[in-house]
This record gives C-alpha cells, structure tokens and sequence, in this order.
C-alpha cells in the first residue's frame, strides 16, 4: 500500500476517535435538530443527488452489474424521499445515551446500576445500496458514535455526494463534520488497512454479499458483525388459509426479491401440499418466479425444475425459489435447521401450539407468524432506519438500530464505603 494512502486511513480513523467523545456528550435536542437538517439538506439535493447517481448507474451497466445489484444502486425521488423520512424517524425515537436500565442495592448499601454509552467509532463497510450512507449517519449520530463509511466502488459518486451533503448539515449545527466521514478511495487495500486498526475503531459492520462479509471477517482485527446471507424460509402448515398463505408468499418472493430478506425456500406441508402448490406455482410464474422442487413438489408440479442439494442453502437474490414438500412442523424446522442461515423464518399457520413451537426452536434472528420474511427490516420493526442486519448473537441478534449502537457500563454509588 501506499504511505499517502496509509496515513490518509489512520489520519481518518484518529479523527473519528477524537470526534467520538465530543458526539457522546452531545444533547438530545442538537442530535435531533442535526438529523432534521440532514433530511431537509437530502430533499433539497435531490436533483444533485440523482445527476451523480446517473453517472454509478452509467458504469454499473458497463460492467453489467445484475439486475437486482442495479436495483440496490438506483437512487429514484421515492428512494431519497425515503432517506429523509428515515433520518427524522430517527430523530423522533428515545435516545438510548445516558439511559440507566436498572439498579440494584447491594448488601454494603452501594447502589449498582447499568448505562447505556455510545460503542464509539464504527467503521461499516457496504456494496451498492447508496440509501445505506444516509442511515448509517443517522443512527450513529444519534448513538453518539462517529463513523467511518466505506461504500463499493459502484456507488462511489451517489456516496460521496450524500456525505459531503450530510457534513454540511452537521457542520451548520456545530457538530465536527469527521463525525461522518465518507471514504475517498476505492482500493480494497485501504479497507485492509482499515481492519487494522484496532486501537481507533471499535466496531466493524460489513454490508453486502457474502464474499464481502468473508473477507472482512478474515482480515479484521476488530470486532465484525456478522452476515453472511438471507437463506429465509416459509413454512405453510396444514391448518392454514391458503389464500392468505398465497399472499404472504407472493410477497416475500417478488416485492423485492434482491435482498436479504426475501423468501429463498418454501417448505409446504404434505396434506396441503395437493390443493396449495398448483395456486402458488401460478401466482408465481405470473411474476416470472423459477421453481425448483423436490421429488414430492415435482410430482404435483411436473414442468419444473428439479431442485439440487445446492439450491436449498442457496440465497438467489433472483426471482428463483426453491419448493420442498414436507411431513410436518418437525421437518420444517429440521430443514430450516440444517439450510438456514438463521435469518428469518416464518410459519404460515391457525395452529397456537405449531406457531408457538415455531417461534420457541427456530434459532433465527426474527421468526415470524402469518406475515411475509420482508417484515424483518428496523423501519418496518419500529427501530426507525437500521444499520444492518446481524445473524451473529454477539452483541446484536437482528436488525440493529439505536439500542444495538450502544453498550452498556457499569455505575457505583457510595457513601464512604471501602472494601473489607
């Protein structure tokens, strides 16, 4: 690597360490006025803003970045309309900092508590999705956190431009503007160079495919947050409306099915599985929906194709969806078990004790009863906008929002008292 680039990391690192302990010690109310700037400053840029996206959306052509990867890069009206909405969403919920959860007398009369406190530098690393810049400043504006944001080299121009236009914003308010620092380079050695730096950040949350993820997770010498895919299931069980079951489906396959949280396998109960795969396969395939199935499926659904091992720990990201067949409740969560990727999970179903089972053995970061996978999102779970979603336990389990931003530490409170 070069020196230039090498200290230009560190530089920003060290920077957004100082900054961190001004920003924990920022009020609620500047905090708030700052994300209500920073939304009005995106809608105000909004023709800026999708001049330079043309040009990330220009290149990602070029290269022939797939249909869903284009999807994630476009920045449309509605898309920066959204960023906006989700700084002041963010603006309107508690602030976790300073928080006490609890406290508790001890025997000696020491009243021991514990307090919610900024992490304080995260570095997040992410592919296409431009919109992900805008969130991640704002919650970690509002955690108290400064951060560093590394986006991929698709969206170089869409993510410098929301940054430089987000500084403005904080610099208006007073608030150092390396509170949110965009990075310059493209080169994935600065990003190794990054991972290094254990000493400045404290937390690295990687957004984007699962090679991303891997090579972050290798060569880090800092905490990562994991997530490597979305392989989700539904399982329709046998006491279920199969025209409610037919919706959800529809809508965790197609309303967009190049992310995280869309459906990838159905598993279909057996004593349904006659009268609900012809309905489904229908809906489907009116939304161009490949189907794969197994043995079973083909002998319901003849003309498609047969699903391989593979398919079943395959996160498509396509309109392509995997189809099993099975005995019951025990198998599904057998399958889930040995294909999922502890995502998220949902079981279609007017059976209390099957629904309650399923949310009991499940071990999924969000599991779900009679609603679609794409449930699984911070805006859509009342966290407001989310940084990401970890399918690691440690800290976080699901999409993280304020709370998951911050940890916690201990408080003392004495009168005199030594230790015997």
């Amino acid at each position: 690597m070069k020196k230039n680039l090498r200290a230009e990391v560190r530089g920003m690192a060290r920077k957004a360490k100082e900054v961190s302990h001004q920003l924990a010690q920022l009020s609620t109310d500047i905090k708030n006025k700052a994300l209500f700037e920073m939304a009005d400053s995106l809608e105000q840029s909004r023709e800026l803003l999708i001049k330079e996206n043309d040009k990330d959306l220009s290149g990602g052509e070029k290269v022939r970045l797939s249909a869903p990867m284009i999807d994630r890069l476009r920045l449309t009206r509605t898309v920066i309309q959204g960023m906006s909405e989700g700084l002041r969403e963010v603006a309107h919920l508690p602030d976790p900092v300073g928080k006490v959860l609890k406290i508790w007398k001890r025997p000696n009369g020491l009243m021991v508590g514990k307090m919610r406190i900024p992490i304080g530098v995260i570095g997040m690393i992410y592919e296409s999705r431009p919109d992900v810049t805008a969130d991640a400043a704002g919650l970690c504006l509002k955690s108290g956190n400064s951060v560093i944001l590394r986006g991929g080299r698709e969206a170089f121009r869409s993510n410098q431009a929301i940054g430089q236009i987000l500084q403005k914003a904080l610099v208006k308010l007073g608030i150092p503007r390396e509170a949110v620092q965009i990075f310059p380079h493209i080169e994935r050695e600065a990003i190794r160079e990054m991972l290094q730096l254990e000493d400045e950040i404290d937390l690295i949350i990687p957004r984007g495919g699962e090679e991303l993820i891997r090579f972050v997770a290798t060569h880090s010498k800092i905490p990562v947050i994991k997530h490597y895919k979305g392989v989700c299931h539904i399982f329709v069980d046998e006491s279920v409306d199969l025209g409610m079951a037919t919706r959800i489906c529809l809508n965790a396959k197609v309303q967009r099915p190049g992310v995280c949280n869309a459906m990838e396998t159905l598993l279909v109960h057996r004593k349904v599985a006659g009268r609900f795969l012809p309905k489904i396969a229908a809906a489907m395939r009116k939304e161009k929906v490949e189907l794969r199935g197994c043995p079973q499926t083909k002998k319901i659904l003849s003309d498609i194709k047969e699903a391989r091992e593979e398919d079943w720990s395959q996160e498509y990201l396509d309109l392509i969806l995997s189809i099993k067949v099975v005995s019951g409740i025990d198998e599904a969560i057998e399958h889930i078990t040995s294909y999922g990727s502890s995502h998220t999970e949902s079981i279609l179903t007017s059976d209390y004790e099957n629904a309650q089972r399923f949310l009991r053995e499940v071990n999924s970061s969000c599991v779900l009863v009679n609603a679609s996978t794409r449930f699984n999102d911070g805006f859509e779970l009342g966290l407001g906008a989310e940084i990401g979603i970890s399918t690691s336990k440690l800290h976080a389990f699901g999409p993280m929002g304020l709370e998951e931003l911050t940890t916690t530490k201990f408080i003392v409170y004495g009168e005199g008292q030594i230790r015997e």
